[in-house]
Parts: C-alpha cells; structure tokens; sequence
C-alpha cells in the first residue's frame, strides 16, 4: 500500500508530510510526548521528496556526517532495518536526535529541496527510524572491532560522553563510562521534559551502548569519589571529560534569593530527572506556581514554561528583553509553546523581584527596552526606555538565561587549562586537552549549546584518542 502511495505521489510533486501532534490544550496538562510520530506509508512519502544530490550538502550540514541520502532511499525502499544500520555508522543515538536536533539550521537547513519549497524532514525520519527499531528490534548493531586491551573513562554521560563511547567501542577499545547522578544521559535526562524527549528513549541508547560492551557506573562523582589522576593509576589509558556546563547562572538583582525564585538547572533537574513531573507518584518537592514568570528566550526557558502550564500554572509568561527576531528557540519550540498558551513578554527586562512578609516571591519589577547597536554576539544590544517602569504579578520564577561551567571536576585537576570562564581549553580539531590523556568536549568547552554539537565534538574526539591509543600522543 505504501509502495503504491509513493508511486503515484511521483506523478506530482510531494508535499512535505507532516507530523502528527497532541491537540495544544490536551497536551499543555500532559507530559506525554508532543509529536505523536509518523506511520510507514507517511515516512516513505517523505522519502520519496529526497533528490539523492550526488553532493548531498545535508551531510555536510550533520556535524555527526550521518550518511543521509542513503538510510533516506533505504526508508523510501521500506528497508528500515537497513537504515536504522546506517545511520548507527555514525550516529549511537538516532531517537534523541530525530526530536532535539536543529535539523532546520543544518541537515535540513543545506537540504536542496528546501531552496525552492519546504526541506525533506531528515530529522522526522531518523526519528521514525529509530523508533522501528526500538518497537521490532530486527537490526544486527554494527561489527566491533578486534579488542585493543586499552581501557578508556568516559566522565559523564550527555550526548558528547555517549558519542566518545559509542566510538571507541567500535573500534575495540574497553570503555567505562562515570555519571554523577544515579540515572544516565545527562542533560537529556534531568534538562529535556518528557514531553519533548521521553526519557525512556534516552535510556533505550544507553542500553545499546552496554550491549555493546560499554561499561556504567553511575552515581560516580569524578572529581570527588575519585580523581582524574586516580583514573589512570587504576589503568586507563585515556580520560575524555564531557562533564556538561551544569552551574546556574544568575542576574544578581534584588530579591533573587526569595522563596519562589528557581534557576531553571534546578527547576528542570527536580521536574525531570527526580520526577516531579509524576506527583503524587514520586513526592519531589518543587513550587507549583500558578502565575509563572520565565526570564529568558532559549531551549531552556521554552521548557521550563511549558513544563510549568504542565504542572497546573493558570499564566506562564516568557520575559525576553530583546524582541522575537532575536529569540535564540527553535522556531518549533515556540510554536508548541505559544500554541499551549505561554505568553510573551518582549523588550522586556526584570530589575527586582518582590517578596512578602515570609520571604516569598510575589511579583516582578522590570523596564521596558528598545534596541540599539549589535553587540559581540552580533544581536542589537537591548537598551532600557527610561520611565517604562512596571510591575508584575507572580508567584513562581525560573531564570533560565544560560549555565556556567561548574568547578567540581575541572578545579581539582591538575594540569587542565581553563579559559577566563572557567571551560576547558582544547585543540578545536581534536579535543585533545593540556593534560596528556585527557580530552573533553562538549558544554565544558563551549558553554551550553546543542545536543548535536556536542556529539560532532565527541566524534572529533574519539577520532583522535584512537590515534593517541594506537599511536601514542
């Protein structure tokens, strides 16, 4: 039936198919995933759009390089198995990407169907891929290669820690990986809700990865319970530090310190990885605010509100003191979330925050801004309106305007260059660190930025410590 389907849409040209949602009001008190996933026949069709360009500019847009023409003509077959084999190639986790990915700023952002009409939906179908796969577990992982007898550690387990391990598992290498918390993945786990990435999924690669020979321990807190140094005494070879950039970062204004006011590092971590999210399943404390403030315009800040209309907040207001040109979301995640009914509060900037005789948030003051001239990030720099003083009612504040790179780790090891920020110096090409066995890669180089960014950092990485463990440094 679904040959037949993508035979006749040949006849004329295919529109991009879309994929299938909760309705916004259902899934605004619900923390079910959002996109509800697309069937056999719809995902063939999709296929179908690909022009199989014989310099597939997509891939040069895949900071993993997945070799996306192929395992998109294999869906286009209904070989799914095979795809699901090819992208494994070069990407461990294929169901997180497909849902976290900015597809539309590189695959698809380079894909030629795009430059006259809507891009294929790579993103939809490494997800519908990978999905398969997980529901009729048919396909052989790839061949490892023969044992080197070199052990690796691999210091936490976000997308950069998981992509060196998936790596150099591969390639023979006996691999440990170390996670601080008591559940694997990162920030995928304790920083992504379930609704846009069910921790189930993440949970599912780990998996894969220890059936491949991976080794986990979580609740391994490197840096404290054991050091780096310590790691090579007990016999690795090498150390790859993907540790995340987990430190809250703050305002400094007045009345941040108010019962109510959360950095959305914490907010998050108890929603997600410590289950407030199944209340009264899992009795995590957290503020179930019900007018909800969320000071920033990122991933992150669309989560937190969103996540707070899910826990029972009557308003969630986004508070972004540039204007909606500058939002750093996906365009996706806005939609979802002004489609679930956040408001957004733009050239707007909080001053102070108000609190009650008990020590409680209550509300906002704030100004209103206008832009002037571009600054270093290259947005125009937002500029207080003299006068436009306001105040707003809330009972419950996230600030989620980014991370700082946290101590823990780097501070206690020595011989690892930091910059003025606190991040790990490396070779851009490489990861190599100023430690002789040590790379790193990932939020504590960069800062926070993609999930996918950080695996083309941790395949950069396992690229070179394989030549360090064959070769030498």
């Amino acid at each position: 039936m679904a040959e037949t389907a993508v035979k006749k849409a040949k006849k004329e040209k295919i529109p991009r198919q879309p994929m299938p949602e909760q309705a916004p009001k259902v899934r605004a008190k619900n923390f079910e995933e959002v996109p509800t996933g697309q069937s056999a026949e719809t995902a063939m069709l999709e296929a179908a759009r690909c022009l199989q360009c014989k310099k597939p500019a997509c891939v040069d847009g895949c900071p993993v390089g997945v070799n996306i023409p192929a395992f998109i003509k294999q869906v286009k077959e209904g070989d799914f198995t095979t795809a699901i084999t090819t992208i494994w190639e070069t990407n461990a986790l294929p169901a997180v990407c497909g849902r976290v990915c900015p597809q539309e700023l590189q695959c698809e952002g380079k894909c030629i169907v795009g430059k006259k009409g809507d891009p294929v939906a790579i993103g939809n179908l490494e997800r519908f891929v990978a999905d398969f796969e997980r529901k009729h577990r048919k396909a052989k992982p790839p061949e490892k290669a023969a044992p080197t007898g070199k052990r690796v550690a691999v210091v936490g387990s976000g997308p950069s820690g998981l992509t060196v391990a998936g790596d150099l598992i591969l390639k023979g290498h006996e691999v440990t990986i170390f996670e601080a918390f008591h559940k694997p993945g990162g920030v995928l786990v304790y920083g992504i809700p379930e609704f846009r990435l069910p921790k189930e999924i993440v949970f599912s690669e780990v998996a894969g990865l220890e059936e491949q020979g991976a080794k986990l321990e979580c609740n391994a807190v490197v840096g404290r319970s054991v050091s780096v140094d310590e790691l090579f005494e007990e016999g690795y070879d090498a150390v790859f530090l993907g540790v995340g950039a987990g430190l809250p970062r703050f305002l400094n204004i007045p009345g941040e310190n108010f019962i109510g006011v959360f950095s959305a590092n914490e907010y998050l971590t108890r929603s997600n990885l410590m289950k407030a999210y199944l209340f009264p399943k899992y009795d995590t404390p957290v503020i179930q605010g019900k007018n909800v403030v969320t000071l920033g315009a990122g991933n992150v800040a669309m989560d937190s509100a969103r996540t707070a209309l899910r826990l029972g907040a009557d308003t969630s207001r986004i508070v972004y003191r540039r204007s909606r040109d500058e939002v750093p979301a996906r365009a996706a995640e806005v939609h979802h979330a002004e489609e679930e009914g956040v408001e957004f509060h733009f050239l707007t900037a909080p001053t102070k925050f108000l609190g009650d005789e008990k020590g409680r948030v209550i509300g906002m003051e704030g100004l209103k801004m206008e832009l002037g001239e571009p600054d270093a990030s290259g947005r125009r720099r937002p500029l207080p309106i003299d006068g436009s003083e306001f105040e707003l009612e809330c009972d419950l504040v996230i600030i989620a305007v980014g991370a700082n790179a946290n101590p823990l780790l780097t501070r206690s090891t020595e011989g690892l260059e930091l910059n003025q920020w606190g991040y790990i110096v490396t070779d851009e090409a490489t990861g190599k660190t100023s430690k002789k066995g040590v790379w790193a890669g990932g939020d504590i180089v960069t800062g926070s930025a993609t999930v996918i960014l950080a695996m083309g950092a941790g395949r950069q990485a396992a690229n070179s410590m394989h030549d360090y463990l064959t070769w030498g440094w």
